[in-house]
């Protein structure tokens, strides 16, 4: 199980573990090469509620009348095939490194589709020593990655991302808590310095390309991301934060997004408690900046014109001693509010609670059943709320 979790959590952050990769090579050189990953699928069914009537910016889960549909596809956490090498030349430490995350689905419906999707998620090289590291290439973002690495569905399903959200989990993987819980991370272009790891503390400060929001597609300055981790005993506390300007290219009126996240996770091998949760203004939902800004009759209002948006997980883990069987259950929910500029009266909350068990039936091999249901809601009166209830089971292989 452990080994299991800190695979996961490596392949999740780009940071592959050579001890539990499948292959080692030592070149002539004095560098190592390493190989490791996961391959994971899941049989899903999802049905809906006849009677939501929910149409709002941010819904998750379609209305009424979507056809329920059964899926054979890959989980929240994508297969991966992890490349890296690292090498010592003086005091700096070297390191390349490249994620291959391919899915074993293709679109709802496509029969003939010729071979699944491959993402290159990650691309990067690291140079590091006693002052710390420095991370340039392609990662996943700094601001809420540890929301996510520490949400149960990281190890299943969650919201599948249905057909009837298109462009969402159709093709990759499932949402697990995006736009349930936190706003996914990404993993985006960046130079990132980290203190020194091995310590109780450890900060991580990075530089990203800044994304459009809505109208305001002038991108002049990077993007901060920030990210503080504190552990001790049975504690994991931490804190991030962002921050990016942007401009409108036909008025020059700029608009500044923000926002901050962080969470506590406690508890050993028999139990853990985990609560986290985020706040904005102009980042989005579900993806970072992805409706974080209004589209109609605004760009000449700045910050007026972003929406406010927030989040939170509440989750409990048991592991019974001597068990191999890990049982969890949370509950999480994103809210999107209406900008100053669309008079600042509409919200959209869209809630997951979600039960899983998690059988470590070998050394490398997981296998999960879990139980998801979800709905989209707003504050109109008259509207029904959008819902969704979606079994799934499926293995995972770590190797």
């Amino acid at each position: 199980m452990k080994r299991v979790a800190l695979l996961c959590m490596g392949l999740a952050l780009g940071a592959a573990n050579a001890a539990e990769a499948q292959l080692t090579m030592q070149m002539s050189n004095g560098w190592t090469f390493t190989f490791a990953g996961n391959v994971n699928a899941f049989l899903t069914y999802e049905t809906f509620g006849d009677d939501g009537n929910t149409v709002t910016p941010g819904g998750l889960i379609p209305g009424g009348g979507a056809q329920a549909e059964t899926r054979i596809r890959t989980g929240l956490l994508p297969a991966f095939a992890v490349f890296d090498a690292k090498g010592k030349e003086g005091e700096t430490d070297l390191g390349v490194h490249f994620g291959f995350a391919p899915q074993i689905n293709c679109a709802t419906g496509t029969h003939d589709c010729f071979g699944a999707q491959i993402d290159m998620r990650q691309v990067y090289l690291t140079v590091g020593g006693g002052w710390g590291q420095i991370l340039a290439g392609r990662e996943l973002g700094l601001f809420g990655r540890q929301n996510i690495l520490t949400d149960q569905t990281l190890f299943g399903v969650g919201a599948t991302g249905s057909a009837g959200t298109p462009g969402l989990g159709g093709v990759g993987t499932t949402l697990g808590r995006i736009g349930f819980g936190y706003d996914y991370p990404q993993f985006k272009a960046q130079m990132t310095y980290s203190t020194a790891a091995g310590r109780p503390f450890q900060l991580s400060i990075g530089l990203f390309e800044s994304a459009v929001n809505g109208p305001y597609t002038k991108t002049e300055l990077p993007r901060l991301e920030a990210e503080g981790v504190y552990t001790t005993g049975q504690t994991k506390l931490w804190l991030g934060g962002i921050a990016q300007s942007t401009k409108n290219p036909l008025n020059d009126e700029s608009a500044s997004a923000y926002g901050a996240s962080g969470g506590v996770r406690f508890g050993g091998a028999v139990f853990s408690l985990t609560g986290s949760g985020y706040y904005g203004k102009g980042i989005g939902t579900t993806l970072l900046f992805n409706l974080g800004s209004c589209t109609t009759g605004c760009g000449a209002s700045g910050s007026d014109d972003l929406r406010n948006s927030y989040g939170y997980i509440g989750q409990l883990t048991f592991t019974p001693s001597n068990s191999k069987v890990t049982l969890a259950a949370s509950w999480g929910s994103s809210f999107l509010e209406a900008s100053d500029t669309e008079g600042g009266d509409g919200k959209t909350e869209n809630t997951l609670v979600s039960g899983g068990v998690y059988y470590q039936a070998t050394k490398s091999l997981k296998v999960v059943g879990e139980a998801n249901y979800a709905w989209t809601d707003d504050d109109v009166d008259g509207n029904e709320k959008n819902t969704s209830f979606a079994p799934a089971l499926g293995f995972m292989l770590f190797f």
